[in-house]
């Protein structure tokens, strides 16, 4: 199943949407054969596993037109590409220190005709310009994590959440997150597959942690 699960969750996308969603699936084979980003296995399953858990960040919080996000350690471009994909009035940074990561990101936004990515190679410590949220799909523990983000959030807001983090992890997450003010939701409330049933978003706004 590929378009289809998407679909399953997101029925109001526009034809546009649709095709960009649905050129994913070649791309990444084709590229998979090149640079190997994403495991075997999961090439099975990308929509499971990488697009539909990327789009998990979308059921915790709608970006508004104008929105910057940073995708830190987005690997081969989750969750930023399907995000982008989602959300095409607002503008993405996607960055990993991995340079053939980011070449098959370049490949795959340009491929689906995306004009709302950046794609960068290096690391989120040395990025200058400021963003309203930073995503990430568990590069680190979180402690490290937000360690990273001194100084990159933008003072105005405009969303429905206040500024910050959302960040998808598996889990028990008790111990990584003891002592940090943030609200988990889990993605089993909002997708049934089974893969789902420990996955979760955390959410930090940028005021419960020295940013």
């Amino acid at each position: 199943m590929s378009i289809p699960l998407v679909l399953k969750y997101f029925p109001d996308l526009t034809e546009t949407q649709k095709e960009q969603f649905a050129g994913l699936e070649a791309l990444y084979h084709e590229w998979n054969e090149k640079i190997n980003v994403i495991s075997r296995k999961d090439m099975e399953s990308l929509y499971e596993k990488h697009v539909l858990h990327s789009l998990g960040i979308a059921k915790a919080m709608e970006f508004a037109p104008g929105t910057k996000v940073l995708d830190i350690g987005t690997g081969g471009g989750f969750p930023g590409i399907p995000l982008a994909i989602l959300f095409p009035e607002s503008e993405f940074t996607l960055i990993d220190s991995i340079g053939k990561k980011i070449t098959v990101v370049q490949a795959v936004a340009e491929g689906v005709g995306l004009t709302n990515v950046t794609a960068i190679h290096g690391r989120a410590e040395k990025v200058k310009e400021k963003f309203h949220f930073v995503v990430s799909r568990a590069v680190t523990q979180m402690p490290e994590f937000l360690r990273w983000l001194k100084g990159k959030f933008e003072k105005e807001q405009f969303n429905t959440r206040h500024n910050g983090v959302l960040y998808l992890k598996g889990g028990d997450l008790a111990e990584e997150l003891a002592g940090i003010r943030c609200e988990i939701i889990s993605l089993k409330n909002y997708f049934e597959e089974e893969f789902f049933e420990t996955k979760k978003v955390v959410y930090l706004s940028k005021g419960n942690f020295n940013s």
